[in-house]
């Protein structure tokens, strides 16, 4: 079959005016190129090995924000497109969330994980990411707290969580601290 072809962001989250990031597309593939898109515009990828392609942003503005997907070629023909990725540049204006994981970083497969993600800020939403996964907004927030049940070993990676206000005008917050969670 065709290959696959995933595009995310490292670290994921809303990037401060100056901040920095990274767009990752990833195949299992092969002597191909990757080519990354901006809307209709083509960047170039200045980082490439025959199965992964990086394309850094630093002292981003807000003219960096916008829809991103990569193609990947082979002597010319397109043989797989991405999903978009949305990067979104906003001035991060809220204390910095923490992100906390019960019952612990390591668990066993099967176990109920439960992800707190606490702010000092009232009435506010926060979105949880995986790093490497192109859906970055894995949860809405009910009790400031993710419950992960029946954890199994693709649930294993580096987990932030980021905020916003939900009244009036959308306000964020900076990315909360990373965590590692560890399935076996």
């Amino acid at each position: 079959g065709a290959p696959t072809i995933s595009i995310f962001q490292k670290p994921p989250g809303v990037i401060p005016p100056g901040g920095s990031t990274t767009i990752c597309c990833t195949c299992q593939c092969s002597y191909g190129s990757f080519v990354l898109y901006k809307g209709s515009l083509r960047l170039p990828i200045p980082e490439q090995s025959g199965s992964r392609a990086e394309f850094s942003i630093s002292d981003a503005t807000y003219e960096d924000g916008g829809t991103y997907f990569c193609h990947y070629l082979k002597g010319g023909t397109v043989l797989a497109r991405s999903n978009e990725l949305e990067i979104s540049v906003k001035e991060l204006r809220l204390p910095r969330p923490d992100l906390s994981v019960v019952p612990g970083h390591k668990v066993t497969a099967g176990a109920d994980v439960m992800l707190r993600c606490t702010i000092a800020q009232p009435s506010t939403g926060c979105y949880l990411y995986l790093e490497g996964q192109v859906r970055a907004q894995l949860f809405s927030r009910e009790q400031g707290h993710y419950n992960l049940s029946h954890v199994q070993e693709g649930d294993s990676g580096r987990y932030s969580c980021q905020c916003y206000t939900k009244n009036g005008s959308r306000e964020w917050s900076a990315v909360s601290n990373t965590v590692d969670l560890v399935v076996r």
